[in-house]
């Protein structure tokens, strides 16, 4: 009987993963179960430690392949693969070679954001990125000193997911001239100054307390915390709160952030946070505008979103505000409304590489509905004091012309509220000699729908079609 009469006639596959992590290992069996026409549905997937018992009818010795069957995986497909493995999901391998099997029939299903498949592993994949990330960011060392008086470094931490032996070669890198230790409950590594190994799970009373060089940390980190630019909700989403028992400077955050507002009045008072003469660079712009708390925009749980492209663009385009996917990527039109103006300035041949692009309004405006962030329009006074961060954007890019999407964008390079249909199509001039073109907001777009939306995508692309024209016109 041949290995594909076998699994015609419904064997079921059992493959037991020597470490909990190994992805060399996976892709080996995947490619020869793929290669024998092995579907999902009858192969197991076990992890050490997992019970095999209950899968006790399976054959545990794989079909062999009876010819070079050539197997399809994107490179996209592979990096996630990589990272998915280290993920703590027990169905981890299964579902990676649910969609190495899809993959056959659609090389392109990485592609398709909408399948559920797909979406869950990007998910795990960002979750171990994040504890890796988490790792690098909190592992906190305390010294200890072995039987011979030598001084040893040991940590303790606690990974969601299998990632302690894949970020080993960071803290080699990192601390290559110290003796260290960091144990955590899924295994250790040890590194002396040449070899690194690796040990079982670990205890947290297995690892010190504290040493003194704390006090010294605790007070460095209390001197550079600063009130003006305490974000709670951002800060415990970098830092959560499982993360603190093993930080010496976590205890000091709870006093810091009760005196933050007593603090920061102090600073107000003594004019640190007022406005100064205007930064003469586009990263002094980035920097100070991640400070600003001049209206209350900039004292929700958000960040500021800086502008984007040459510096010495012809076009400079000012939209609204950031939405909710620009603040978290803390880039501007990088959500929806930001695919829209893309695809039209394809259209117009205007490339956006080549165009500087901002927003009237640097933080995202938002009213917390559960866990949705619902986009709020900013007020007239909170446009006019954002003014003055992207006059001094335009004052360092000098572009020929600038494009306003919608009412507000205009209302900042304005000073003055106008309506987009009595001025749309037609440059007005600015007190820079620059030119101003105002046309409807991408987001209003996408609100319609029918002979509306029709209608509305049309003026869109004229407008940005006569912007073409023009911006061809100034280059002569």
């Amino acid at each position: 009987m041949t290995a594909l009469q076998h699994v015609k006639l419904g064997t079921y596959y059992v493959v037991h993963m020597p470490e909990p992590d190994d992805f060399a290992f996976w892709r080996e069996r995947a490619r020869q179960l793929v290669q024998c026409d092995v579907p999902p549905d009858r192969v197991a997937w076990v992890e050490p430690g997992g019970n095999g018992s209950l899968f006790s009818h399976g054959d545990k010795r794989l079909p062999v392949p009876e010819d070079d069957k050539i197997i399809r995986a994107s490179k996209r497909f592979l990096s996630i693969a990589k990272n998915v493995c280290h993920h703590s999901d027990p169905e981890r391998f299964s579902l990676l070679y649910a969609m190495l099997w899809r993959l056959q029939s659609n090389p392109r299903l990485m592609e398709d954001k909408a399948d559920s498949q797909v979406r869950r592993l990007e998910d795990m994949d960002k979750s171990v990125r994040r504890d890796a990330h988490k790792m690098h960011a909190f592992v906190r060392f305390r010294m200890v000193e072995d039987d011979e008086g030598n001084e040893h470094y040991v940590a303790w931490f606690e990974p969601d997911h299998h990632i302690v032996r894949r970020e080993a070669g960071f803290f080699v890198r990192r601390f290559a001239n110290m003796h260290w230790s960091i144990l955590t409950p899924r295994g250790c590594i040890h590194w002396d100054g040449e070899t690194l190994r690796e040990s079982g799970p670990a205890q947290k009373s297995d690892a010190p307390q504290g040493d003194p060089a704390e006090d010294l940390w605790r007070k460095y980190y209390a001197s550079i915390f600063n009130p003006a630019r305490l974000k709670i909700g951002a800060m415990l989403k970098e830092m959560p709160r499982k993360y603190w028992k093993n930080m010496p400077e976590a205890a000091l955050i709870p006093e810091l952030v009760a005196g933050a507002q007593r603090r920061e009045s102090e600073m107000v008072d003594a004019g640190a946070l007022e406005f100064e003469d205007r930064p003469e660079t586009l990263a002094a712009i980035d920097k100070a505008i991640h400070a600003c708390r001049k209206c209350p925009i900039g004292n929700l749980d958000n960040q500021a979103v800086m502008g984007e492209g040459p510096d010495d663009a012809a076009l400079m385009i000012v939209g609204e505000q950031p939405g909710d996917q620009e603040d978290q990527a803390g880039k501007p039109f990088v959500g929806p409304a930001g695919q829209v103006l893309d695809a039209a300035l394809e259209q117009a041949g205007i490339e956006r590489r080549e165009t500087y692009v901002t927003n009237a309004v640097k933080h995202f405006k938002y009213v917390q509905r559960g866990k949705r962030r619902l986009h709020q329009s900013p007020t007239a006074k909170e446009i006019d004091v954002c003014r003055w961060w992207h006059e001094a954007e335009r004052a360092i890019v000098k572009p020929k012309v600038v494009l306003a999407l919608g009412a507000s964008a205009a209302r900042a390079m304005l000073g003055k509220t106008v309506s987009i249909s009595k001025v749309r199509g037609e440059p007005l001039a600015l007190d820079d000699g620059s030119e101003l073109w105002v046309t409807a907001h991408p987001s209003y777009l996408l609100r319609l729908d029918g002979d509306a939306k029709a209608e509305q995508e049309r003026l869109f692309a004229a407008d940005l079609a006569a912007l073409k024209d023009r911006l061809a016109q100034l280059a002569q």
